[in-house]
């Protein structure tokens, strides 16, 4: 029984509850050596809330409690907040003890899957120690977390560890309370944990010891052979990024005609010799999420030059696992790691679905026994001179919270679906958002069944009763289905919002702004979000808050011939722009004789023509990606097809690159409406076309145009609303141009700019957004 805390001299009872991420990550023992140390009694246990202590003090050994477990918190750890009440008993007689967990209803976190610590890499690179070469060497400070759970209080037991029964030795590391490994719940080493093999077409290649297994790998991957490499999250592909048969091979076996390919080094060093690495790009690298770091490419220095087609960054990260350490420290050379799926596929996480499923993709396969529960694949950030920016969040990232702003009630819990590309949903109650890991795109019917796979493993997880379910108001969405169902399922209210003001509620989230803060400008620029007048937005100015918003500008509003083929084919956007600029005869008129003309009457411009006449199949769309894919095309990068989404932006962005900074602005068109037009950007493209400029050039001028029109737009709206901050959200600010530009001139004129850091502007970070909407709709 407990009461609440009054002041007092004497020692007496307090039971202590700490919330936060605090399981699995060696906070018990920091309570027990801290405890220990300031000679009180009492225990510690998990529980499905977070670390319950009591404790047998005085308010000044209380107060020094608290002060040193703040100071001394572990590093994976996060506490979020420390109550105490009193608690009525009597002291326990044999000092402080760690005692069993406890379950109850879960409001605690699961912590990300974590790099590889410097003491365990240290251990399996000592051939004194019993764990030399062993790939699945971990602690309380590192290994996986996220991947191998199964259910909270976080316990060997919830784990895919609970097949592995613990050796004597691990036994007596895990149940001492001053060994780094105390409850580690995934502690192995070669006499009890997971173990690898390699197999190839016909079955079982190598086996036994890890150090002759992993060399073996790693002599086949120097031989030019594509090897599936089971991870922590899991399966990708290997092969030499230095070998353009290797690489070339891989992309024609994968079906990934031009997506960059991420890549593995062993070392910063070996990095830098193909990248350029800033000192915020090192400390990116090298944290415990080990994320894919978006680097600028140093050129022709030795990488195949099919990894990173029609771009000027390289995605490098470091080894994660030990697993990864090892085979590197194999390896002289950087190797591609891509995601072993056929592409639009989810990730292959089971032995025997990557047999199956990689049968014509990899020569040989790099196997473990230790299941992954939680599919993950690898975030990806970038860094600029805004600091770090998470274009994807995946592992070592999620589960991570994202604290719910001030003003929402904490008692109401929310399930928002998110959307349908770059899928990710989020669970939100108690004063915190819980945002899935990127999910891929639900185009694909396995990539549905894998986002259904790893809802029900979060609810079941975080026993997710939702007071309301919130999706997109796309009606087509595959995310808003499964909506739909899990709606009727539960009971719970049903809402829907649209997209663009999701994307304005996501910034804002995450940078902390209350329910009740003044609205804000959104600025908001991506390839699609349905609307509500039926059209799809893309370029949008909306002014408002978690509660609303109003409409107060957009790019114009364009035919997409062929509905979803134009998000495909950009060739089908530079003649629908081009035709609303100047009018159904433009390729006899300001376009003639160019060659992007010639190529596109040579696709059958008749019949596109007609479909926007009649409008069959032709929605309007005032999308700012559209408009990127028509620049594209009309400069012949990607004119006939995109293999993969924002393929267009990106590559015009690559050719800007190199001008961007003497670049100026065409002439900019009038501002005086709440419709943005493009007919004099695109007179003063065409005259440069004209007048053989160089390409990249003509892309950097598009750039500074478009960042002026936004930017001077957002600066008048702003003041006419008497607003003072401007949110930048959505897929087409994960350009680095657009967003520094765009950010610099507004900053400049005096309005504080938010943008997207810890959780992606793209459609990652729609589910953020739709949640908090959903609580502020809660009351």
């Amino acid at each position: 029984m407990s009461t609440p805390l009054a002041a007092s001299p004497a020692v007496r009872g307090r039971l202590i509850r700490v919330n936060g991420a605090v399981q699995g990550v060696g906070f018990r023992p920091t309570v027990w050596r801290i405890a220990t140390a300031l000679g009180l009694t009492g225990h510690v246990r998990n529980d499905a809330a977070g670390v319950e202590i009591a404790l047998w003090c005085s308010d000044a050994e209380l107060a020094a409690f608290r002060q040193r477990l703040t100071a001394e918190c572990p590093p994976l750890a996060r506490i979020d907040a420390i109550q105490a009440v009193d608690l009525e008993g009597v002291p326990p007689a044999d000092g402080f003890a760690i005692a069993a967990s406890a379950g109850g209803q879960v409001r605690t976190s699961a912590v990300p899957d974590a790099a590889c610590c410097p003491q365990c890499l240290a251990e399996i690179l000592d051939p004194g120690d019993r764990r030399y070469f062993y790939p699945f060497a971990n602690c309380t400070h590192c290994g996986p977390r996220l991947s191998i759970i199964e259910a909270i209080p976080y316990d060997r037991a919830s784990t895919s560890m609970k097949s592995f029964i613990m050796c004597e030795e691990c036994r007596a590391e895990y149940e001492n309370p001053a060994d780094r490994r105390f409850h580690a719940q995934p502690i192995a080493c070669p006499a009890c944990g997971p173990r690898i093999w390699l197999e190839d077409q016909t079955g079982v290649a190598a086996e036994g010891a890890s150090q002759a297994v992993i060399r073996r790998a790693a002599a086949l991957i120097a031989s030019g052979r594509i090897v599936a490499v089971k991870g922590v999250g899991g399966f990708h592909l290997a092969c030499d990024a230095t070998d353009d048969d290797a690489v070339a091979r891989l992309r024609g076996r994968k079906r990934r005609e031009a997506k960059p390919l991420a890549l593995m080094a062993r070392d910063l060093r070996q990095i830098g010799e193909f990248a350029g690495i800033s000192a915020a790009e090192r400390e990116a690298l090298a944290s415990r999420a080990a994320p894919i770091v978006l680097l600028r490419s140093r050129g022709d220095r030795g990488v195949a030059a099919g990894v990173a087609l029609g771009n000027d960054r390289l995605g490098f990260m470091l080894p994660y696992t030990p697993l990864h350490h090892l085979l590197m420290r194999a390896f002289d050379r950087p190797i591609v790691l891509t995601s072993a799926n056929r592409s639009g596929e989810p990730q292959c996480t089971d032995n025997d679905e990557a047999k199956n499923e990689l049968g014509g993709i990899a020569d040989h396969w790099l196997m473990h026994d230790r299941a992954i529960v939680n599919r993950l694949d690898d975030s990806v950030v970038r860094c600029d001179r805004h600091g770090v920016s998470v274009l994807r969040r995946a592992r070592g990232l999620a589960p991570e919270e994202v604290a719910v702003p001030d003003g929402f009630d904490g008692s109401r819990r929310v399930f928002a679906a998110g959307g349908d590309l770059k899928a990710a949903f989020c669970l939100a109650g108690n004063g915190k958002a819980l945002l899935s890991q990127h999910l891929g795109d639900l185009e694909e019917r396995k990539s549905e069944q894998a986002w259904r796979d790893a809802a029900a493993i979060y609810r079941s997880i975080f026993d997710a009763r939702p007071d309301i379910v919130v999706t997109d108001l796309h009606p087509g969405y595959r995310s808003t289905r499964i909506g739909l169902e899990f709606a009727r399922e539960t009971g719970a209210r049903l809402v829907q919002i649209q997209h663009h003001h999701a994307h304005l509620a996501s910034c804002i989230a995450q940078h902390g702004r209350a329910l009740d803060a003044p609205s804000v400008l959104g600025v908001i620029l991506d390839g699609t979000g349905f609307g509500e007048d039926d059209t799809i937005w893309g370029g949008e100015f909306l002014l408002g808050d978690y509660r609303r918003y109003e409409r107060l500008a957009h790019f114009d509003a364009v035919a997409m011939p062929g509905g979803d083929r134009a998000s495909r084919e950009p060739w089908r956007n530079a003649y629908a722009h081009l035709r609303a600029a100047f009018g159904p005869d433009f390729l006899a008129g300001p376009a003639g004789g160019l060659p992007f003309a010639r190529a596109l009457a040579e696709r059958q411009p008749n019949v596109v023509a007609k479909m926007i006449e009649r409008g069959v199949n032709t929605p309007l769309a005032s999308s700012a990606g559209r408009l990127f894919d028509a620049c594209a095309a009309i400069l012949g990068t990607c004119f006939e097809l995109q293999s993969y989404e924002g393929q267009a932006g990106m590559e015009l962005e690559a050719l800007a690159n190199p001008f961007i900074e003497a670049a100026e602005a065409w002439a900019l068109p009038s501002d005086n409406g709440s419709i943005i037009r493009w007919r004099s950007l695109w007179e003063a493209l065409l005259r440069d076309m004209a007048a053989a400029v160089e390409t990249g050039l003509i892309a950097a001028r598009f750039h500074r145009t478009l960042i002026a029109v936004v930017s001077r737009t957002a600066r008048r709206l702003a003041r006419e609303n008497e607003v003072d901050t401007i949110a930048l959200s959505g897929g087409v600010f994960q350009n680095r141009i657009m967003l520094e530009g765009v950010s610099s001139e507004l900053s400049a004129a005096g309005f504080e700019v938010l943008a997207h850091k810890n959780v992606p502007g793209n459609d990652g970070g729609l589910a953020l957004g739709q949640a908090m909407i959903g609580l502020a709709a809660l009351g």
